[in-house]
């Protein structure tokens, strides 16, 4: 075969033959020569090498063939006078044939187990043995010093030349980890093997180790045992296999972790395994990535455990690199590099994001080194997250379950401090390098980039206020999602605290003479500390309201968190009497708080004996608001609560239990016995729970908090010293009946000054025609009146209370309700005071469209009536209301599925004369707009129900696409044109369909 390949000189290819296989070298085996091969290796294993090998050497051959009897009768093993060198032989004559390419492949990827168990033996060997290895270990002695020494080079030069995942696999098995079931291809063992000798054990762990130190060495271990032999479809099976089998996965795990013999010193081996350790994360084999993924993230969990401190220098600062390079720019001189520089690109932000992922949430360890280790780039990690939100982007979820690990497994206090950096308020959190900003790669990800300078001083303050703003906005909504753990509550406390802190100190502060500087240094000074006061106030504000949007409805968990809201609200009540007569809100905080004290204490929740430990430092809060407060009635309420806390609710007076009733809207059972007491049997567990929530009440049937939190009097008296509370929350039990005085009662609180109160019967009246009241349908004209004249109210929570008054009415009687809204946006009712303003108008109009979505198919009936309103509404001077009327005609047209009839020239007519008369951008784009509506809507039956019109439109559209100013204008016409476009195709180029008919013959 030598001969063959020497000889051989391969031919030119020839160009008009470019395609065919190139020809095959003379020395290539064929099929049947590879099998006369194999047959010839097997006989050389079984009969020159394997009887020769000492016990626990490699795998005896009876532990593998049906023929090993007979062998072992025709040869005796390893006592033979010759057996020294008849191993000696065949070892040396099968590295010799392994030299060529052919044969080699053959021998190195079966046999290299074996050929690896006699060099051994050979190189490797002690010459003196105890006890029954005395006489065996005595023949090695026939072998020169030189020829042991070829055995270990020519061992090492093998080790070397082979795939190093198969040489890993073979020393684990020749170690005895055959009996892990780390079988040899090709090899079944079928009884338990004996064990290797010491020093064939320590031999394999030399050579394993050094495996283990090469270049690319820990992923080669790493194959070797978890993979099989890494060949063909035995690997992906056994990949497979590894893949459930966490065990070997933590076993691989554990062997990476420990520090071998040959390392020069622990640090060195950290220094050459951790990056390989970090690539085994980024493996993109769909069969292996899973496992090699947890391997290298148990690994790095141990590392993390065993030396946090080389764990953190070598794997984890490595690992973070790109995020921290975010904010630390100190190496680069960020001034003179150009505007859209690349400084950190996608590839490596979203590896580094994804390891983030990889190792702390999936790993799930919250070590004090892990989460000590994420703090610096926490601020890079929140920036990416929020911009993240502002487009598509595959790394917003991960960057949010790492921000919300990171929150979840921190003490509470840290986590609190975290979410203050996050909003700006506490301690200084490492966010994006100023002069960088993250851009929108091609990828999917983000990269930072060099920020554009911006010279105008305005456009630069606008772009901060509105990205704070929108991190503010993110960080909220990252709070929602910690709801159930508590961390949202805790923070709302946490963020009402600063606010009193604040106001405190802005208060103490306003009292400073700034006269008093000697200097204009100390000036300037006082000057930027009182505009850092106002900016964190600012902050502080607007965090509060954004958090009582979003998460107040279920932001506390539990009574600890509702005492501790009520008490920095009480607290800042006491603050703000003591400055001065307190403001309208303050009066409503004040009294929505001392009415959640009496709603827990009335019944709403059922207290513990430790309750009452929490409600007591609510107690000297309460005797200073008795004391101090102007009003006689909250000064009584204040004492009555400060009593039934401390006597644990033995004792309660009527002020509580009325109190109660109005924080709830609903009778408590103030009836007390023996110190017990005893709720209402007809309340559901909802009910009891209302009490609790900050927001609105998820069901329809309670108050909201805001409507029934007592107004200014928490339980005002009457002439004759009645408690006119029920007055004040006048919906009273939903599910009783409602005689002619309770609703004369919410006819005139519907006028009441005090906007929570008219805002609480009005939805009390909604409520009642909901329910289909006979009283209240009966009254229906008085109804309507007193609901029109709310929607003129300029509180949105009083109009839209109305707004839905009239919807349900509607609802109920079209016929009648119909014809006297339609007068109202028409401005033609005869009963009407003077014209209608446009606001108030659009008031209707929106009521008109709920009342067509509430009456669905049934709206046909009234299309006539309803098009020519807004058709009227649409040429009425005031631009809103136009726009408006468009809108409603646009959203009209799609209730009525686009059935227009007759009207359909009218509305395109009206829509082309607008087009091309408003002066105003804003009725433009509404009328545009209501052409891409019926466009998309008719679809197919465009060129039907507008066939009269539709060359009218296409050259509307396209006039407006060339000569309008306005930008979405121009887009709501492109859109239109695309939506022509694709309904002319589909008309003149319908789709070929493929049917297959079977006709049956008679």
């Amino acid at each position: 075969m030598i001969l063959l390949a020497a000889a051989y000189h391969p031919a030119k290819p020839n160009p008009r033959t470019a395609e065919a296989a190139p020809a095959l070298s003379p020395d290539t085996l064929s099929i049947s020569q590879q099998k006369t091969v194999q047959s010839a290796l097997q006989f050389v294993i079984t009969l020159g090498l394997c009887p020769y090998l000492l016990p626990g050497v490699g795998i005896p051959l009876k532990h593998r063939t049906e023929f090993s009897a007979v062998v072992q009768d025709v040869v005796s093993p390893h006592t033979a006078p010759s057996a020294l060198h008849r191993l000696y032989a065949s070892c040396t004559a099968l590295l010799q044939i392994a030299q060529h390419p052919s044969l080699g492949s053959l021998i190195l990827t079966r046999h290299l187990g074996d050929l690896i168990a006699g060099l051994c033996q050979l190189g490797f060997c002690p010459i003196k043995g105890k006890g029954e290895q005395a006489r065996p270990l005595e023949q090695l002695k026939g072998l020169t010093e030189e020829q042991r020494t070829h055995c270990r080079e020519a061992l090492k030069s093998v080790l070397d030349r082979v795939y190093q995942p198969l040489v890993v696999r073979e020393l684990l098995v020749l170690q005895g980890g055959s009996k892990q079931g780390l079988q040899s291809p090709g090899q079944e063992v079928k009884q338990p093997l004996a064990q290797a000798p010491a020093w064939l054990r320590h031999l394999c762990g030399q050579l394993l180790s050094e495996r283990l130190m090469r270049p690319s060495g820990v992923q080669a271990v790493v194959r070797g045992i978890m993979e099989g032999a890494g060949t063909g479809s035995a690997g992906g099976s056994g990949a497979e296999a590894a893949a459930a089998d966490w065990r070997k996965c933590d076993m691989v795990a554990r062997i990476l972790a420990s520090c071998p013999q040959q390392s020069l010193s622990l640090e060195d081996y950290y220094r050459q395994v951790c990056p390989q350790i970090l690539d085994l994360l980024h493996i993109q084999e769909k069969l292996t990535a899973h496992q090699f993924q947890r391997v290298a993230t148990t690994a790095l969990l141990t590392m993390a455990r065993e030396r946090p401190q080389l764990a953190v220098k070598y794997l984890l600062h490595p690992m973070l690199a790109p995020l921290l390079q975010c904010w630390d720019m100190a190496e680069l001189a960020m001034e003179d590099l150009p505007a859209g520089t690349v400084l950190v690109k996608e590839a490596e932000l979203s590896r580094c994001v994804e390891d983030v992922f990889k190792v702390y949430v999936a790993g799930n360890e919250a070590s004090d080194v892990l989460l000590e280790s994420l703090q610096p780039a926490l601020g890079v990690i929140f920036s990416l997250y929020c911009f993240t939100k502002q487009n598509v982007s595959h790394l917003r979820s991960p960057c949010q379950e790492i921000l919300l690990w990171v929150l979840e497994k921190s003490e509470r206090k840290v986590a609190l401090s975290m979410l203050e950096g996050f909003a700006g308020l506490g301690r200084t959190m490492q966010f994006l390098h100023p002069l960088c900003q993250f851009q929108v790669a091609g990828g999917g990800g983000a990269m930072v980039t060099v920020r554009e300078t911006i010279s105008d001083e305005e456009e630069a303050l606008y772009q901060k206020v509105s990205s704070e703003q929108w991190q503010m906005e993110q960080l909220v909504d990252l709070l929602t999602h910690c709801q159930k753990s508590g961390l949202a509550g805790d923070f709302f406390i946490c963020c009402l605290k600063e606010l009193t802190h604040v106001a405190a100190k802005d208060e103490a502060g306003s009292d400073a003479v700034p006269l008093s500087c000697e200097s204009l240094v100390e000036l300037e000074q006082y000057h930027s500390q009182h505009l850092v006061g106002q900016k964190k106030k600012l902050l502080v504000l607007q965090l509060v309201a954004m958090l009582c949007e979003r998460v107040s409805d279920t932001v506390f968990t539990d009574i600890v968190q509702v005492v501790e809201f009520v008490a920095v609200t009480l607290q800042r009540a006491c603050a703000s009497l003591a400055q001065g007569p307190e403001g309208a809100v303050e009066a409503q905080t004040l009294s929505m708080s001392m009415g959640l004290v009496a709603a827990m204490l009335g019944g709403a929740v059922q207290l513990k004996s430790s309750d009452f430990a929490f409600l007591k430092q609510l107690v000297p809060l309460l005797e200073e608001i008795s004391r101090i407060h102007p009003e006689p009635v909250i000064q009584e309420l204040a004492a009555d609560l400060r009593i039934t806390i401390c006597t644990h609710g033995a004792f309660s007076t009527q002020t509580v239990g009325t109190a109660a009733h109005s924080t709830l809207g609903k009778i408590i059972g103030s009836n007390r016995s023996g110190g017990q007491t005893h709720a209402n049997p007809t309340e559901s567990p909802e009910d009891k729970t209302a009490g609790l929530s900050l927001g609105p009440p998820q069901s329809n049937e309670n108050c909201s908090h805001t409507n029934s939190s007592m107004a200014s009097n928490p339980s005002p008296k009457g002439k004759n010293g009645d408690s006119t509370v029920q007055k004040e929350c006048p919906a009273g039990t939903p599910t009783a009946a409602h005689s002619p005085q309770q609703l004369q009662e919410l006819l005139l609180s519907a006028y009441d000054p005090e906007i929570p109160v008219r805002a609480a019967a009005l939805r009390g009246l909604s409520r009642l025609i909901e329910q289909r009241d006979p009283d209240g349908l009966k009254a229906q004209e008085k109804l309507l009146k007193v609901f029109l004249e709310n929607m003129e109210h300029e509180d949105s929570f009083v109009y839209l209370s109305a707004i839905q008054g009239v919807a349900l009415l509607s609802d109920v009687y079209p016929e009648q309700i119909l014809p006297c809204l339609l007068a109202q946006y028409g401005c033609t009712s005869p009963g009407t005071r003077g014209p209608q303003t446009a606001e108030t108008r659009m008031k209707v109009g929106e009521v008109l469209m709920r009342v067509t979505r509430a009456l669905g198919d049934m709206s046909c009936q009234y299309r006539a009536p309803l098009i020519h309103a807004f058709l009227r509404g649409a040429r009425d001077p005031d631009s809103t209301l136009r726009a408006s009327s468009l809108s409603n005609l646009g959203e009209l047209c799609q209730k009525l599925h686009f059935q227009l009839g007759s009207m359909v020239q009218e509305v395109t007519s009206c829509l082309t004369a607008i087009v091309k008369t408003a002066s105003e951008a804003e009725v433009r784009r509404a009328a545009v707009h209501v052409v891409v509506v019926l466009l998309r809507g008719l679809s197919e039956k465009a060129t039907e129900v507008l066939r009269d019109v539709l060359r009218d439109l296409y050259r509307l559209l396209k006039s407006v696409v060339v000569s309008d100013r306005d930008e979405v204008t121009v887009l709501h016409a492109q859109l239109a044109l695309e939506e022509l476009d694709d309904i002319m195709r589909r008309f003149l180029f319908p789709p070929q369909t493929l049917e297959k008919k079977l006709v049956v013959l008679p």
